[in-house]
């Protein structure tokens, strides 16, 4: 592997290690700050809306002005984000520092298209995968340090800590080199991919998968608590054990070709959903948060397929559009499941199962083959400060 890919790596395992102390704790903490089922699954749509509105310019910005400035930019907002909230003393400002930290997921499109361009000889599906295990294996940790501590200290203090750890994952950063800029030679190939049916059909299928999956998540923690009577401790376990899931399906699904390792992923968050929709006791919980970790191995194979959809020189404006198709899933998912959940519990989970069913049909019927993609006549622009410097890209 690369020394850029080992040093994204690296950065991706401190913000997984860091985000997993509290990310997966978020509705109980904002159950603790006084909302209500309604309320969490609205501020969780709020914070799908703000992971939502920046990819589009993100990954214009990104092919016109180069992938690390981008980066960089969302791992600082990132810090900041998680200083206001662990300083925040009310819901309000809590919910302004969540916000914020919603805006910092721009970093998908710049930096899936760094991971493309840098990958050698790797596949696309393959490399993302890859640095995606780095994320996943901080994420192991994470939540249970953040039960441990949340148990202990109280769930504010991990956001303390989780700044600290950022910090030190933003200098790691730092240090990644900077990729030339691409450029289309002048003709209709730069705007045709924009309109073509098949990446238009395939961004349907995107929202339907990531929304079925999705759908089942954001008030499980208060289902753990408030139905399953457990303790944060136990739910820190259980998102450890579902990061743990993510990594060992990164390196057995992502070694597939990604529309089978697509299928597959959505196959395994529709057994965590039924385990916890028929399932009880804290070992059915542990398979089914196990499987739940097809959830983002199956979205980043899902984000993989655009690659045969596009020219490389569009990258970062593919991945924004799809990463915005994506993140209305997810903007629109917790206010499904927050009003499913106020009339029955489990019912959040016989939907998202029905819907996970009918997203396997489609994603089998409608997603792109390899070959789909053509090839394309790019204009290099290097906009590395140093000198000679071998492109990635070669």
């Amino acid at each position: 592997m690369k020394r850029d890919l080992i040093l994204v790596a690296i950065a991706m395992f401190a913000w997984g290690l860091g985000e997993g102390m509290f990310f997966y704790f978020q509705p109980l903490y904002l159950e603790e700050l006084g909302a209500n089922p309604i309320m969490i699954g609205t501020i969780l749509g709020g914070f799908g809306l703000a992971m939502t509105v920046s990819h589009i310019p993100a990954g214009y910005l990104a092919d016109r002005v180069g992938r690390k400035p981008l980066m960089v930019a969302a791992w600082i907002t990132g810090s900041i984000a998680t200083w206001t909230m662990a300083l925040a003393n009310s819901l309000p400002v809590f919910v302004v520092g969540m916000m914020l930290y919603g805006i910092t997921l721009f970093v998908m499109s710049p930096l899936q298209s760094y991971l493309t361009a840098a990958r050698g000889n790797l596949s696309v599906g393959r490399v993302i995968t890859l640095v995606s295990a780095g994320f996943n294996l901080g994420a192991v940790i994470g939540p249970w340090l953040g039960g441990q501590v949340g148990e202990q200290l109280g769930l504010r203090q991990t956001y303390f800590i989780a700044g600290s750890i950022f910090v030190l994952s933003t200098i790691v950063i730092s240090f990644i080199r900077r990729q030339p800029v691409e450029r289309l030679a002048a003709t209709d190939e730069s705007r045709r991919w924009f309109y073509s049916p098949r990446y238009l059909i395939y961004m349907g299928v995107l929202f339907l998968a990531i929304f079925a999956m999705y759908l089942p998540q954001p008030l499980t923690p208060n289902f753990l608590s408030n139905q399953g009577g457990l303790d944060l401790s136990q739910i820190g376990i259980l998102f450890s054990v579902s990061s743990i899931g993510v990594v060992v399906m990164n390196l057995v699904l992502g070694s597939l070709p990604a529309l089978r390792g697509f299928l597959f992923g959505q196959i395994a968050v529709g057994i965590f959903t039924l385990i916890l929709w028929l399932g009880s006791g804290l070992s059915w919980y542990l398979v089914g948060f196990f499987l739940l970790g097809g959830y983002r191995t199956a979205r980043n194979l899902g984000m993989a397929q655009v690659r045969e959809l596009v020219p490389s020189a569009k990258m970062g404006l593919a991945f924004g559009l799809s990463e915005t198709v994506s993140g209305s899933a997810v903007i629109l998912a917790p206010l499904l499941s927050g009003y499913l959940y106020t009339i029955n519990p489990t019912l959040m989970y016989a939907v998202g199962l029905g819907l996970i069913l009918v997203s396997l049909i489609m994603s089998a019927r409608f997603s792109p083959q390899p070959g789909d993609r053509h090839e394309e006549q790019i204009v290099s622009e290097n906009l590395s400060p140093q000198s000679g410097q071998t492109s990635d890209f070669e």
